[in-house]
């Protein structure tokens, strides 16, 4: 009974300071939220070139700290020296039916991604993801270096024929051309193409050699980012924060993570067949995915002005006087829809992160999402797969809930045995087991079938962490979103008063110090649950009733059999 007593003490103090931690977390997302992002492309419709924002902290000699060196004997990524280079920071447009971005002349770089059907708040702006003001630096990168690699000694210049590119009706794919060309004949041309109902762009060099002399560059992609919080990142769920950082698959590690003190501890680079790398942040993500054929050197790094980078280098193309070549790869950013990673990329819908009991939370997250397109109202589908759960687990749960009704039906003789040997311990234990044996009760009964459930109950609460298609989801009346917070408390009330109930159907505990914890539970776990997301809540609710609801039967039947 002390190692019980003990062990609710600790509860109730681990649980306090999680509780003060996700005010602390409640307070600073409020605050980071107060602070708006201003967008070019929302704001600049008109078909105009803008001047990019200068970034804070950015200089010359920074941006020329991002380039890659080129590979000697293979493909190879190391800090070059500064060089100064003048950053012109005017932008071209591209608007399609999922994407708005802005693409610098300077380097072809992607300093802007807004996803269209994707809002950073409910009813508002489309939800900003890579972006480089003063606010936050995450950009995509990619270019030519080596011995005639045009970014080797700083940015190239790009010129546009237009400064603004749209999706027309009717269209399936877009091209936005950049073109380079030098006084030796050499003609390059930067090409993004965007399709339809697509998060996926594709960026290649089209390189036409017609100077005297062989022709050779490496071509590399990267995403360049700061180490500021993502923004609207969701802080709650009993610590459990989304991870933020690279990630990168390896032929004998399918998913591997690194976040920025990583990053900056323990640098990575390897030679790789295939593969990807990526930038990794509560429900969305960016990627490089260069061509699965060839081997890629990949790495991260921390710049010395701090910036944390993810990238790879491909081998050299190697063209010979009149020769035209291509080379390039695909940049996903968007959602974290595992679905559709899994398609472009293996191992890429990993990044959806279950953490250590992936292996139950994907059938979870399959069996939600084939509920949700039978009633399609995640809500709803979320009630339901509790409910599944729970009838999988009906009997383990009535064994578990038999046990504290027996122990509940015997309480009186609990009582009289304590104070019967109150000044002996030793005979106080002996007398309990053998009403424990004679009453054929097991006291571990009501605990041990309970842990056999804790993996799927963990998983699941993963599954509704991770899921993006949560965000922005409503339910009815007045939860419009089951990725944020009940609005007016409701839930998390109704979690705390059922709580409530499961208590009153459990035998009390006979020390006073046990007693007044678990009268406080209800009323710490309520308080809790309030910054959780109001999905996560509405399973808890769920869970907590059909619980209550069987051991309410239970110890009925149980206590009628007595009688």
């Amino acid at each position: 009974m002390d190692f019980q007593r003990s062990l609710l003490i600790g509860a109730f103090a681990v649980l306090s300071f999680m509780l003060l931690s996700e005010w602390v977390a409640f307070k600073d997302q409020r605050s980071q939220a107060t602070a708006q992002v201003t967008t070019r492309l929302t704001e600049n419709a008109a078909p105009q070139v803008l001047e990019l924002p200068e970034v804070a902290g950015t200089t010359a000699s920074d941006l020329a700290e991002d380039i890659p060196a080129a590979p000697s004997t293979g493909p190879q990524i190391q800090p070059e020296s500064p060089t100064e280079s003048t950053h012109s920071g005017r932008i071209v447009q591209v608007f399609t039916d999922e994407l708005q971005l802005a693409i610098d002349l300077q380097g072809g770089d992607i300093v802007e991604l807004a996803l269209v059907k994707h809002l950073e708040k409910l009813e508002g702006a489309p939800f900003v993801l890579l972006e480089q003001n003063s606010n936050r630096v995450y950009v995509a990168q990619s270019g030519l270096i080596g011995s005639d690699g045009i970014d080797s000694q700083g940015r190239a210049t790009f010129t546009s024929k237009q400064a603004r590119y749209t999706l027309e009706e009717g269209q399936d794919s877009l091209q936005v051309d950049l073109h380079w060309s030098n006084d030796n004949g050499v003609n390059i041309i930067k090409r993004f193409t965007f399709h339809r109902e697509e998060y996926l762009i594709y960026v290649d060099y089209l390189v036409e050699n017609r100077s005297e002399q062989r022709w050779q560059a490496n071509f590399f992609g990267q995403l360049k980012r700061d180490s500021s919080p993502a923004p609207n990142a969701d802080t709650t769920g009993m610590g459990l924060k989304p991870f933020l950082g690279s990630a990168i698959t390896q032929p004998d590690e399918r998913f591997t993570k690194f976040d920025f003190g990583d990053m900056k501890k323990e640098p990575f680079k390897k030679n790789l067949p295939g593969g990807w790398i990526a930038m990794i942040q509560h429900y969305f993500l960016s990627a490089w995915i260069p061509n699965p054929d060839l081997s890629h050197t990949y790495s991260t790094r921390v710049t010395s002005s701090g910036f944390n980078i993810a990238g790879f280098t491909s081998p050299a193309l190697v063209l010979d006087p009149g020769q035209s070549g291509q080379v390039g790869a695909r940049f996903y950013a968007g959602p974290k829809d595992q679905y559709r990673l899994e398609k472009i990329s293996p191992y890429l819908d990993l990044s959806v992160d279950y953490g250590w009991l992936w292996w139950i939370a994907q059938p979870l997250f399959w069996l939600l999402t084939k509920i949700h397109a039978l009633v399609g109202n995640w809500g709803v589908a979320i009630i339901l797969l509790t409910v599944l759960i729970k009838a999988a687990f009906f009997k383990l749960s009535a064994t578990s809930y038999r046990s504290m009704a027996n122990m509940r039906r015997v309480q009186p003789k609990m009582v009289e045995i304590r104070e019967q040997y109150a000044d002996d311990k030793q005979k106080q234990s002996q007398a309990m087991m053998e009403l424990y044996r004679k009453e054929k009760i097991n006291p571990m009964g009501g605990c041990l079938p309970i842990l056999v459930q804790m993996p799927v109950f963990i998983s699941l609460y993963w599954v509704l962490m991770e899921s993006v298609e949560l965000r922005h989801a409503p339910f009815m009346l007045w939860i419009n979103d089951l990725s944020v917070m009940d609005p007016y408390f409701v839930l998390p009330v109704l979690m705390g008063a059922s709580m409530w109930f499961m208590q009153k159907l459990n035998p009390p505990p006979p020390d006073p110090m046990q007693a007044k914890i678990m009268q406080w539970l209800p009323i710490v776990f309520t308080f809790f649950f309030l910054w959780f997301p109001a999905g996560l809540v509405l399973y808890w609710v769920v869970n907590n009733l059909l619980s209550m609801a069987q051991q309410y039967v239970i110890t009925r039947q149980i206590e009628k059999g007595a009688s």
